[in-house]
C-alpha cells in the first residue's frame, strides 16, 4: 500500500483548491478568483485500492500586503516539510512569472521530490505547453513536469499514478470514512465565505470571516448558523443587500452545496456582524468558545 502526504504549493488563482476538489471528486475547499480565498490548511484524503494519499491544499503565496497576507505564505511554506512530495502548481496560460520563480527560490536545497504541475492546459496550444515545459527545466531540477486541466479532468488519473510511484509503503494513516482533517463546522463556514466572495466580487475584502455558530445534526436534516463577520458597516450593508436579497442568495447557494456535500437536507441561517477590529473580534470569539479553524 502506497501511502503518504502530498502538498499543494502556488501563487494564487492557479487552482490548487480545483485539483484537490477534482481528485477527491467532491467540493472539499472553496474556490475563488480573490487573493486570499484559501485561508486555512485543508487536508483531503484519497483512497484507492493500492494507496492513500492525503492531499494538503495551502494558501496561495503572494506578495504580502497586511499581517494576514504574510501569515498566509507562513503557512504555506510551513507546510512543505514532514511531505512525501510537492506539487507545485503553475498557470499554464500565463507561464511561469517572477511571482512564480520566487516561490522556486524558496523550494531550492529541500530533498522533497518537486513536481512542476502545469495546469489550466485547455487554454493554451500545444506549441506554447512544449515552450514552457522547455523554459521551466531551466529553472529548477523538477523531479516530474506534468501538465494537466483540472478543470477538465484531463491528465488526473496519470498524475495520480506518478505520485504513487513516490510514496513510501506503508499501512493507511487514516480509515477510508475519513475525509478531511477539518470540521463539519468549519466546512459549512467556508462555504458560506465561498458564495459572499463570488457574489460580491471586488466589493468585499477577502477579509471576511464566517464562523458556525451552531451545528446540530438529527437523522435526516441539520441546522446550520453562520455568523458573517466585517470590519465595516458600509460592507455589512452590501453583504445584506437591499431587502436582504444578496445574503439570501447567498444562503440558497450556500444550502444547495452544503446539501450536496453532507447528504442530507440542510436549514440555514447566515447573519452579518461588525467587529471593527482585531482585539474585539478575538474577544467576541472567546467568549462564544469559537475560532475560525473549528
Amino acid at each position: 500500500m502506497r501511502v503518504g502526504f502530498v502538498s499543494l504549493v502556488g501563487r494564487p488563482n492557479v487552482g490548487k483548491s480545483t485539483l484537490m476538489n477534482r481528485i477527491l471528486k467532491m467540493k472539499l475547499a472553496i474556490t475563488s478568483d480573490k487573493v486570499g480565498t484559501t485561508r486555512n490548511i485543508i487536508n483531503g484524503i484519497y483512497n484507492d485500492l493500492d494507496s492513500q494519499i492525503i492531499f494538503v491544499d495551502t494558501p496561495g503565496i503572494h506578495k504580502p500586503s497586511n499581517k494576514l497576507d504574510n501569515l498566509l505564505n507562513r503557512k504555506s511554506y510551513a507546510n512543505t516539510d514532514g511531505v512525501d512530495v510537492i506539487l507545485f502548481l503553475v498557470d499554464g496560460s500565463t507561464g511561469i512569472g517572477k511571482g512564480d520563480q520566487f516561490i522556486l527560490e524558496k523550494l531550492k536545497g529541500i530533498e522533497t521530490p518537486v513536481f512542476l504541475v502545469i495546469n489550466k492546459i485547455d487554454r493554451v496550444s500545444r506549441e506554447h505547453l512544449l515552450k514552457e515545459i522547455d523554459q521551466a527545466k531551466d529553472l529548477y531540477p523538477f523531479q516530474e513536469i506534468i501538465p494537466i486541466s483540472a478543470i477538465k479532468d484531463d491528465n488526473i488519473n496519470e498524475l495520480k499514478k506518478t505520485i504513487k510511484k513516490y510514496l513510501p509503503e506503508q499501512e493507511k494513516i487514516y480509515s477510508e470514512d475519513e475525509l478531511t482533517n477539518v470540521s463539519s463546522k468549519f466546512i459549512a463556514s467556508e462555504m458560506v465565505r465561498e458564495k459572499i466572495l463570488a457574489l460580491t466580487h471586488n466589493e468585499v475584502p477577502h477579509t471576511v470571516t464566517c464562523y458556525t455558530e451552531q451545528f446540530k445534526e438529527e437523522k435526516d436534516v441539520i441546522h446550520i448558523h453562520v455568523l458573517v463577520v466585517v470590519e465595516r458597516d458600509n460592507l455589512k450593508k452590501i453583504i445584506i443587500g437591499k431587502g436582504g436579497k444578496l445574503l439570501k442568495e447567498v444562503g440558497t447557494l450556500a444550502r444547495h452545496d452544503l446539501e450536496v456535500f453532507f447528504g442530507k437536507r440542510v436549514y440555514l441561517e447566515t447573519y452579518v456582524k461588525t467587529l471593527k477590529n482585531w482585539r474585539e473580534e478575538e474577544k467576541y470569539f472567546l467568549e462564544l468558545g469559537l475560532k475560525e479553524d473549528e
